[in-house]
């Protein structure tokens, strides 16, 4: 790792933390720290799996593509859900947070879709996803084709390494063990890519979906992403629903990411209007939804469900959510073909305790 013994007991005090639970015990890092990625976690056996990297992003298209990549530039689409990375430590197929953490639902689902078969032949792998469907308990979205959770491999790294495979390595290993992964939307010259992803960007958005990210073909450069209007706006959309539960940079970027996309897309004045309308929606909407709901009484909640096969998993998954400092009702498991269903109610007290005292007088 780069780090002495000496730093690394230094920096358990504040930035490297244990985890005992659930098994196998391990030392993950809270926030990034000399050089290495949050989230990266060293097991009790010595193996490490390294963070994700973080994936910067492009605000005006054209320039960055120029400016970053060489050659060529490989597109695949950024799917909407929650990132885990997935190997095999002991013996056993374990999936982690960005944040470092054994989430045992997440770890039910991939062994139930990625076959051991591809541990067995290379132990060392680490398999880097998205978690995408309605029954995501963090990003729940109906635009994917599945019922409930679905896993789609978008990178590969091995243990104890912290560089990854590549694109085209990455969908080579999706492909002989039949896993799903990202969409690769094209492999274009540098000079003839924007146009490219552009038109792609706009399909995405007609269909409700994230935004593409953009890799060098010979995994030497950093990928960028970049992301819809219609993604920018759902995203809003949910968050004003619990405004005070977000951060200030949440809803800014976003803005941010659409005066830029209108400039560069030369829109006219019509154009920017049905933006401005569409970004207004998204924000007043959901906003007033809520305060409505807090003057009528109600709570201000979240809903989400999840399918587990085991009852034992639902009551880990409570415990994993509180760790995180989630505050949750999970109703009684309802018995279904596939094994259970979970639905759960997240409390958002931040926006519920926040509104209640705006409508009452409080000052902003």
């Amino acid at each position: 790792m780069g780090i002495t013994p000496e730093r690394l007991e230094d920096l358990q005090s504040s930035i490297v933390k244990p985890s005992s639970w659930p098994e196998p015990r391990l030392l993950r890092f809270d926030k990034a720290a000399s050089g290495i990625e949050a989230g990266t976690a060293i097991f009790e056996n010595g193996e490490i799996i390294y963070g994700y990297q973080k994936i910067r992003r492009a605000l005006m298209l054209r320039p960055a593509i120029q400016r970053h990549f060489k050659e060529r530039v490989a597109v695949e689409e950024k799917m909407n859900g929650y990132n885990v990375r997935v190997g095999m430590i002991n013996g056993e197929i374990i999936a982690l947070t960005r944040g470092g953490f054994i989430c045992p639902y997440s770890t039910e689902v991939v062994r139930d879709l990625i076959p051991g078969k591809i541990f067995e032949d290379q132990p060392e792998l680490v398999l880097c996803g998205e978690m995408v469907g309605p029954e995501n308990p963090y990003v729940p979205k109906d635009v994917y084709p599945t019922d409930s959770i679905d896993f789609y491999l978008f990178d590969a790294s091995k243990k104890n390494f912290r560089s990854s495979l590549g694109v085209y390595a990455t969908h080579k290993i999706a492909d002989e063990y039949g896993i799903r992964c990202t969409p690769l939307l094209g492999d274009f010259r540098k000079d003839r890519a924007y146009e490219e992803i552009v038109e792609i960007i706009k399909q995405l958005g007609r269909r409700g979906r994230e935004g593409v990210v953009m890799k060098d073909p010979d995994n030497i450069l950093a990928p960028i992403k970049y992301t819809c209007s219609e993604s920018n706006c759902a995203d809003l959309e949910s968050a004003f629903r619990y405004y005070n539960d977000h951060a200030l940079d949440f809803f800014v970027s976003r803005a941010v990411r659409e005066g830029f996309q209108s400039v560069e897309w030369n829109e006219s004045d019509e154009e920017r209007k049905k933006r401005s309308l569409r970004l207004g929606e998204s924000i007043i909407a959901p906003m007033a939804q809520t305060i409505k709901k807090r003057m009528n009484g109600e709570q201000i909640v979240e809903q989400v469900q999840i399918r587990v096969k085991s009852i034992q998993t639902a009551r880990e998954f409570e415990y994993h959510l509180r760790r995180m400092g989630m505050k949750a009702v999970f109703d009684q498991p309802e018995p279904c073909d596939e094994g259970y269903l979970v639905r759960i109610t997240k409390l958002v007290m931040s926006t519920n305790d926040k509104t209640k005292a705006l409508i009452e007088g409080e000052m902003w």
